[in-house]
């Protein structure tokens, strides 16, 4: 009984050792601070909108009004808003977008009051809209929504119930498109496509004012923000034949 009593407690005794052994042995693992290359780690989580409507090109520039108004070098200035064409500005393209933004930050500036010119004056500040698209190209693994996975495991608890509770099986999908519906209206996909919208105004060689908003945008939208960049169809060859007759 004695003997039998010692070789568990020496079993007991060598399982405690190893354990602490391997613990330790994983805690210098990860805190030896040796690695041939930096970690890969990510930024804290953020949210950022997609922009696939008009009426969010509103919501910009009422927003742009608001801000510019409440600057006091600004808010008292004759306004101009510069011409796409504007022979200084190669890099304004925007499309749709510019002329839409455009006439809305107009509307938006007049209903409150500024003062903003048709043909520029020597004493007005221009306002220049620059629009920049941007594409990657090769991105890794993007978390999904938060609740995704909580929505859909509920919804896979839910559906369970019916088969044991209740007659049709087909009613414990109700809940989980219930869950569904409250949590998907804020998810949308990421996307690869995304655009850069600055609005600043310039007087002579000082930027008086400058604001950067970025948004999410859908591939087939971009002609909207950057024409120049939608690929064109190539040309169709003519062949021209002549009757030698």
């Amino acid at each position: 009984m004695h003997s039998s009593l010692s070789r568990l407690f020496t079993t007991q005794l060598f399982r405690l050792a190893s354990v602490g052994i391997t613990g330790l042995m994983l805690s210098g693992c990860f805190y030896a601070n040796t690695s041939q290359a930096p970690i890969a780690t990510t930024y804290p989580y953020t949210e950022q909108q997609r922009m696939q409507a008009a009426h969010h090109w509103e919501v910009l520039a009422r927003h742009e009004a608001s801000n510019i108004l409440q600057r006091e070098r600004v808010r008292f200035r004759d306004l101009h808003i510069t011409e796409p064409d504007h022979p200084g500005l190669n890099v304004y393209s925007g499309g749709e977008f510019e002329r839409g933004f455009r006439t809305l930050l107009t509307s938006e500036l007049v209903s409150r009051g500024a003062n903003l010119t048709t043909v520029p004056t020597p004493n007005a500040a221009n306002i220049h809209i620059d629009v920049e698209v941007v594409e990657h190209r090769d991105r890794g693994f993007i978390r999904p929504p938060i609740g995704a996975f909580t929505a859909l495991t509920a919804g896979v608890a839910v559906a369970t119930i019916p088969i044991n509770h209740w007659a049709e099986p087909a009613l414990g999908l109700i809940p989980a498109a219930m869950i569904a519906d409250t949590v998907s209206g804020s998810w949308t996909t990421t996307g690869n496509e995304e655009v850069i919208i600055t609005t600043q105004i310039i007087d002579g060689e000082r930027i008086l004012y400058s604001s950067s908003n970025i948004y999410y945008i859908n591939a087939g939208d971009r002609r909207q923000y950057a024409p120049h960049r939608v690929p064109r169809a190539p040309a169709t060859p003519t062949v021209s034949i002549t009757n030698t007759w």
